[in-house]
């Protein structure tokens, strides 16, 4: 009788900590923003996530880097999903190898790249899939491209192959021989220059206060 009962109350504590895993996964799950609909239009984002434009207006402020170059490398990296991956590669064509890299989230930034952006910036608890935490390292990784590379903070096509390579790799020229890197960058430049145009037009309304939008 007693290890029936025992059984019993082992199988409901089983149970309730298998629901309560359930419910902390729903809720991680619930915190993830969604993609915005229109990803080509920075005001359309903006006004679909208010808070985005903060965080990238507090990027532009602590970095020094424009707003329309900081999204659109997220807009090249991810497509502004919070939880973008590498695809996987393939083995005899057929079954899911593994992963090119750790890039993760909306900024593609590595493992250990975030480690240091993370010592560095003094955000430890930065999460590669919180918009907040990727437009800063986002903003943080092109200040250090414009401060080692003397990259013009409006140069998004070399600030981008920076990005990419790595100021290292940049200093090398590693690029020189990857067409599709090129080409990846030439349009960074032409989406920053976008997103900045699109911004001139909107920006009034975002600066707004709730209150006023409310009245407005």
């Amino acid at each position: 009788m007693h290890k029936l009962v025992s059984l019993v109350f082992k199988e409901r504590f089983l149970v309730r900590k298998v629901n309560l895993v359930l419910g902390f996964s729903l809720i991680l799950t619930a915190c993830i923003t969604a993609q915005p609909r229109n990803i080509t239009d920075v005001c359309a984002i903006f006004e679909e996530n208010k808070n985005w434009y903060e965080s990238a207006s507090s990027s532009e402020d602590r970095w020094g880097i424009p707003i329309g170059v900081n999204m659109a490398v997220i807009y090249q990296e991810s497509s502004f999903r919070a939880r973008a991956k590498p695809e996987r590669e393939r083995i005899l064509w057929v079954l899911p190898g593994p992963r090119a890299s750790s890039a993760y989230g909306y900024a593609q930034a590595l493992d250990s790249t975030w480690d240091d952006y993370k010592s560095m910036s003094g955000r430890t608890r930065a999460s590669r899939s919180d918009f907040n935490d990727a437009i800063d390292f986002v903003g943080w990784y092109n200040a250090n491209s414009v401060r080692i590379n003397n990259i013009a903070t409006t140069d998004a096509r070399n600030l981008y192959l920076a990005y990419h390579e790595g100021n290292t790799g940049f200093q090398r020229r590693s690029f020189n021989n990857k067409g599709w890197l090129i080409e990846a960058a030439n349009r960074v430049q032409a989406n920053s220059e976008r997103f900045n145009r699109q911004l001139g037009e909107c920006v009034k309304e975002l600066e707004k206060s709730w209150l006023r939008r409310l009245f407005s």
